[in-house]
């Protein structure tokens, strides 16, 4: 791809997300589109809200379980960028029409008290970088039609990398934790919805360990320049199945003695 192309790729959703009307799959209209190609569309998007005065509160990772990277025919983890106006407090009421198509996820979330930068970060770094890690719901949308009408075809990698790994908000539990006060590979969440039980999962299904999850962030990030900084907020990785949330879907996420996590869809 060109960086014009880039660059219309990033306006054309961009819109989307302004209008709440889908676009067709980017890699049908750009065959040629790869992995850098996708990020240089969501750098595109990042550029524009800076610009237009949104601020970095962190970063998420997505496709770390072995089930969505098969799905894909993938072997790494994506990522995308939280903005200011993605964050909800635990309990809010999403407002009806602020997403087009809202899932939610459960996922152990590390809030961070230094920098962690470089492609040779390691596990003890993560450790000593982050201040506290707690529950929470990553609320996911797509700017982009999950299917093409006339072909049949879903949706690719190159797809969600470049709508920003698909992210829109984030909605943090009030509890905090010590990084290693649990086993975090232990750590895991009943997902209800409605109060009807939906998704059950295991923080191992996040690259065997969370942690391990935000050691590729940064060592990916190093590759483009950029680093985690302090006072982010890094979503490791969801262990369940998306969970549609259509109108009137209240989202319980009960991760035991780790916390609890709620957010309802007007």
């Amino acid at each position: 791809m060109t960086p014009e192309q880039h660059a219309a790729a990033a306006a054309a959703l961009l819109e989307a997300e302004k209008t709440r009307q889908q676009i067709g799959l980017l890699t049908r209209r750009y065959p040629e589109m790869g992995m850098d190609d996708a990020y240089e569309v969501q750098n595109a998007i990042y550029r524009a809200k800076l610009a237009a005065g949104q601020k970095v509160i962190g970063w998420k990772i997505g496709l770390t379980s072995k089930a969505m990277q098969y799905a894909l025919n993938i072997d790494i983890p994506d990522s995308g960028i939280l903005f200011d106006d993605m964050a909800f407090d635990n309990g809010a009421v999403v407002p009806a029409g602020r997403f087009i198509q809202p899932r939610v996820e459960a996922e152990i979330a590390f809030v961070m008290k230094s920098s962690l930068a470089g492609a040779d970060t390691t596990r003890d770094d993560v450790i000593a970088a982050t201040d506290y890690v707690a529950p929470s719901i990553e609320i996911l949308d797509t700017r982009i039609l999950r299917q093409d009408p006339e072909t049949g075809a879903t949706r690719k990698v190159y797809d969600t990398i470049s709508d920003n790994a698909a992210n829109a908000g984030i909605v943090l539990g009030a509890e905090q934790h010590a990084v290693d006060a649990f086993d975090l590979r232990w750590v895991g969440a009943m997902c209800f919805r409605n109060d009807e039980i939906e998704e059950t999962g295991l923080g191992a299904g996040v690259l065997n360990d969370p942690v391990e999850s935000v050691v590729w962030l940064a060592r990916r990030m190093a590759q483009y320049g950029q680093s985690i900084e302090a006072g982010q907020v890094i979503l490791s990785g969801s262990f369940i199945r998306p969970v549609e949330c259509p109108s009137g879907t209240h989202i319980h996420a009960d991760f035991g003695n780790f916390g609890t996590v709620d957010v309802r869809f007007d």
